[in-house]
Order: structure tokens, then sequence, then C-alpha cells
């Protein structure tokens, strides 16, 4: 439990029985060298007072916002891992739509470390269907849940719902606080998000991508623990996440040389923007009108194929990943492209499956190694495909003699 020492951890209890389970939690994550803070909402306190967390923790337990008022910024900005134990139907639905009326809400609010939610309540409300789409919102946002486990409920009655085993917490808190250092070391580049080709200054071919993937990766790029993630994006709608060097583009030649100006300084590039294969042969200085015109003739030209010419570039330690947007023959066409541009690893998604599309939260995508290897990953939050696709990255720097 090494990886505990040092680390600054805030245990959210709430009102639930299982909130005496997490007083054992406190105790063993204290032992192993971790500050930790409790903060217990008011229902908590119903279920154990806060003098047992004191002794246990060493620390004192926070409970009201208003006793100090700027405690929650200080928390939030500091902790590297927040744990909600057990997590309450009443504290999910908060957190879901945004409510923060009290100390550990309002902390959670203000948090940028990762929130590890361990659910614990009868089956009956764990099931409820309300419940289930607040846990997918918050899943899709980044949030861990732990799942519970089956077993005797506080009721008697026999179901999901039970606070999982002391190990398995501990282990899900060890794996979280492990994953922020997986990069550490490392230089990464992520491309997201479409091209505009310019036919006039008003018009445009463009395509449907949304952005979301790349952003999550440069999002999940940071939180592993990074030295530095650089983002350069087409036009999108979205923020680009805090802590990421974020580089504006519109064409595909202005994509391809910013990001050749930043490769040889990167050990890790990971290529999802869906840059434009062809671009008008010439664009009109002035807008096209149609009036008087029967139809309009556009003369095209291919765009520099910036994925290749980076295979061609690339050094011996540098990890090029490229993506795979099709409508058929998926792991074929995904293949050929592995081969053909040099890379070392492809995912690669059909863009007709429900819930892999451009413009939704989820992905389903298959891993495609050099080594001939392939591995197809469930329907995910784009979110956690990022995360899965750096993770099995950074496998390869643990084993520098195995290639991807």
């Amino acid at each position: 439990m090494s990886i505990l020492s040092g680390k600054k951890i805030v245990a959210g209890i709430c009102g639930g029985i299982a909130a005496y389970k997490a007083a054992s939690i406190v105790s063993k994550l204290a032992q192993a060298g971790a500050p930790v803070t409790v903060i217990m909402t008011r229902a908590a306190c119903e279920f154990v007072t806060p003098m047992t967390f004191e002794s246990l923790s060493h620390h004192r337990v926070l409970t009201d916002l208003w006793a100090e008022p700027l405690a929650h910024v200080e928390l939030a900005y500091n902790a590297d891992l927040f744990v909600l134990m057990p997590a309450t139907y009443n504290i999910v639905g908060k957190l879901a739509h945004g409510i923060a009326d009290d100390l550990l809400t309002t902390t959670l609010a203000a948090t940028r470390a990762p929130v590890l939610v361990i659910p614990s309540m009868e089956s009956q409300m764990y099931t409820n269907p309300i419940f289930q789409e607040n846990k997918k919102k918050l899943q899709e946002l980044g949030y861990r849940f732990l799942e519970p486990e089956t077993g005797r409920l506080a009721s008697g009655r026999e179901g999901i719902g039970r606070f999982p085993s002391e190990e398995k917490v501990l282990k899900a808190i060890e794996d979280i606080l492990a994953e922020r250092a997986l990069l550490k070391g490392h230089r990464v580049l992520v491309t997201a998000g479409p091209t505009r080709e310019m036919l006039d200054p008003m018009r445009c071919i463009t395509n449907k991508s949304s952005g979301k993937m790349g952003y999550a990766l440069a999002e999940q790029a940071r939180d592993l623990g990074a030295d530095s993630v650089c983002l350069i994006t087409g036009p999108t709608q979205l923020e680009p996440p805090a802590g990421v060097e974020c580089v504006r583009v519109e064409s595909a030649q202005e994509m391809r040389d910013t990001v050749l100006e930043r490769f040889a300084q990167c050990d890790l590039i990971l290529m999802a923007a869906a840059v434009a294969d062809w671009r008008p042969k010439r664009a009109s200085a002035q807008k096209l009108k149609k009036s008087g015109a029967r139809a309009l003739t556009l003369v095209l030209e291919k765009t520099p194929d910036i994925l290749s010419e980076l295979g061609r570039r690339k050094k011996q330690a540098q990890i090029l990943v490229g993506f795979a947007a099709e409508t058929e023959k998926l792991l074929e066409h995904a293949r050929e492209k592995l081969k053909e541009k040099n890379l070392d690893l492809v995912v690669a998604n059909d863009i007709t499956a429900p819930g892999a599309g451009p413009e939704v939260e989820t992905n389903i995508v298959t891993l495609l190694y050099r080594d001939g290897r392939s591995e197809t990953l469930p329907c995910l939050p784009k979110r956690e495909v990022a995360r899965e696709v750096l993770r099995r990255v950074a496998e390869c720097w643990k084993q520098p003699a195995q290639k991807i």
C-alpha cells in the first residue's frame, strides 16, 4: 500500500448504515500514511459520531460549511482523491444535478481530483431508473463507481446494494492513485475535431466530428500524470480541459503545420482529429452566388496526409496512435491503415453502430496492435475509452522490450 503514502484523500461520509464500515477504511488509509480529511453530512452524523472518524484519521472532521467558509476551496485544490462512502441515493442525485448545498457537495463541485463513488443502499433504490440515470450521467462526466455487492442488506433482505468488502475498496483507491502517475515523464500530443476547407469566405467543406474523443484523450492524459499535454483542435463547441495547452486550427494544412512544429518534442501522439481528405483547388475570394447559376462545379484536390508523414518521421521512442472511423469493413480498413502509415496502434470504430457515432457521448472501439492482436472494448463513455487506450500505451512503456 506504499502508493497511499502521502496521498491527500478526502473521505465523504454520507447518511447510510454502511457509514460504520467506512470507519475501517479511513483507519487503514491513515495507517498506510495517507493524510485523510473526513467530511460528514448531517445525516452521516446520525449513524456514526464525528469523534469516531477524528480518532481514526487523526484529523479534525468537517461537518459545517459555514464554520469555515473557505475550507472547501483548500480541500478541493489539494486533494489527490475523493472517496464517497457510502454514496447514498441522495448524494448521487445531488451531484448529477449540480446541487451544492452543504460542505461535501460544495467541495466536490470545486475539485478536479478524481472521485470514487461507492454506492450502498437497498436494492429497490439502487435499481431505481432515476438512480441509474444519475449514475450514468456521473460516469460520463468522469466519476468512478465501485459497484455494490449482492448479499444481506440492512432490511434483512437479500439483494444488490451491499457495501463492498474492505479489500475491494482499498484496491480501487490504490488503482486510481496508481493511474495518476501512468504517464509521468511523457509529453503527449493530441489532435481533435474536424477541419474546415473553405469554398468562399462563408462556406466550407467539413465533417460531423464533435471533437469529444480527442478532448477526452487530452483530459485523461493530463489526469494520468503526463508532464505536458498539447491539444491541437479543429473548430468545436467544446471547452478545452484545464491544464492542457490548446492550439486552435481551421484547415488540414494548418493542422499539419502545427502538428509538425510540436511532433519531435512529444513521445506519445494520438491523432484523433477527423482531417478532411479533400479541399477545393481554388477558393473564391467572394461569396459564391446562386442567382443565375444552374449548377456549381467544384474541383477538389487531396489534402496532406498528416498521419502518413508522421509515420515516416516517427522515431523509435515515439508511439503513434491513429484512429479509424469506418462505415464498412472495419477491421480490414483499420489494419491497412496500421501498416501503411507505420502506426503503433489503431483505434477503430464503426460510426454507424448505435452508441459509437461522432456526436454521442459513448464509443465502441476495437484496438489493433502491430503484433496482430486486436481487442474490442464494450460501449463506454468516451472518457473511459480514452483512459483504457492510454492505460494500454502505458503498459508498453513499462516493458520497453515489448512492442505495442
